[in-house]
């Protein structure tokens, strides 16, 4: 496994729509370990691929739930339930925090790193995120969706 260059804003690979996968090879299952790996080591609850550089619709995450590490290739939220607004941060925005709108839950519909198909309902923080990581794959930072921002010594 190997830890992986987070790309930071304003890099153009985070501005793009990220390709889906047709078949799971074992490259993607490296980048998959590897992309944990990245995630764990910078602290974060989630990275996408464009994150890394790879303009691919992969997704980790781990909120440190009952779910435990979560690996979606070609993710679609088939449902968002409510509405809330929480405070986020990115690993490729760093120091910047900004109070978002999201769904209070969502169902995603995904493949997992065996070629299964899944659906995952989700609330809370493993929502956020879901469709936080969600967006990096369609070219969106949650700076463009803010309501307002914030520095991180502002954070508290």
């Amino acid at each position: 496994m190997a830890i992986l260059e987070i790309k930071k804003a304003g890099d153009p690979v985070l501005k793009q729509v990220a390709e889906p996968i047709e078949r799971l090879t074992k490259r993607h299952r490296q980048l998959l370990d590897d992309m944990a790996e990245t995630m764990y080591s910078a602290d974060g609850v989630g990275l996408a691929a464009p994150q890394v550089g790879k303009s691919l619709r992969i997704v980790v995450i781990d909120v440190q739930d009952e779910h435990g590490l979560l690996e979606l290739v070609n993710p679609v939220i088939t449902m968002r339930e409510g509405s809330v607004v929480d405070s986020e941060g990115c690993l490729s925005v760093p120091q910047v925090y900004g109070d978002v709108e999201r769904a209070e839950r969502v169902t995603v519909e995904y493949t997992d790193r065996r070629s299964r198909r899944r659906t995952l309902t989700a609330e809370g923080l493993l929502a956020r995120c879901i469709q936080h990581e969600c967006d990096h794959l369609d070219g969106r930072l949650f700076i463009d969706i803010a309501v307002s921002l914030r520095k991180a010594e502002e954070k508290e």
